[in-house]
């Protein structure tokens, strides 16, 4: 399913989600510039787990470099279907949120779901030397919270039946409710089969539970605004 948008208006202009989004833009056109240099730049501002595992056994390795880039990972992609994706989500998903809590606490938000999800990928991919990036992890988590605070808000999306796309209607808590049941069942079997296919399906699942149980301890806005 390709969710297309909802019917779920917000109160307020989504700045931080824009700026969210024209960042991550800005940053993958920075990546295009790098050419060959792109590998490296990946390897050292990406997630690699088995870089935080073992960073006191690599020369040259600090608390700093260790940890950046569980912040810096989620504003990289890997590419242009990657970034386009992960920022339509954030574009449809975003803007309630940003509303719910208000703009500072919608970036909190917003990092402490990218930095948990990062741990939980690290957690369950412990000897893997490829490096995880994209914000997917960080937009899970406003998956999740937009499922639980808004699970009968109607979004429209776009779905694969026989030879032919059909749109339908249909409510948030079933469209995201599917959505992480299969990050669930690819993330399990990711693990059984020793290889993840190159999708960090646990930073998803970890992104979409951490959304969750955010979004219940956060407060809401009571200004709409800083």
């Amino acid at each position: 399913m390709i969710p297309l948008r909802d019917r779920n208006p917000s109160g307020t202009f989504p700045i931080v989600t824009v700026s969210i989004i024209i960042f991550n833009v800005l940053i993958f056109i920075f990546e295009l510039s790098l050419g060959r240099r792109l590998d490296s730049f990946l390897f050292q501002f990406g997630i690699v787990p088995i870089k935080v595992y073992y960073s006191t056994d690599i020369p040259g390795s600090t608390i700093f470099n260790t940890y950046l880039p569980f912040l810096s990972f989620m504003f990289l992609h890997g590419g242009f279907i990657h970034l386009i994706g992960n920022m339509w989500y954030l574009w449809i998903f975003g803007d309630n949120i940003e509303d719910r809590l208000g703009r500072f606490k919608f970036i909190m938000f917003y990092l402490l779901c990218g930095i948990g999800s990062a741990f939980i990928h690290v957690y369950f991919n412990s000897q893997s030397g490829i490096p995880c990036v994209g914000a997917s992890g960080a937009i899970a988590g406003v998956l999740g919270a937009y499922m639980v605070t808004f699970p009968r808000a109607r979004v429209l999306v776009l779905v694969p039946l026989f030879l032919f796309w059909e749109m339908l209607e249909l409510p948030a808590i079933i469209i995201l409710g599917f959505w992480f049941l299969i990050q669930f069942f690819s993330g399990t079997a990711a693990i059984s089969s020793s290889h993840g296919g190159g999708v960090a399906w646990w930073a998803h699942i970890g992104g979409f539970v951490i959304g969750i149980v955010l979004i219940k301890i956060f407060p809401k806005s009571r200004r709409r605004n800083f």
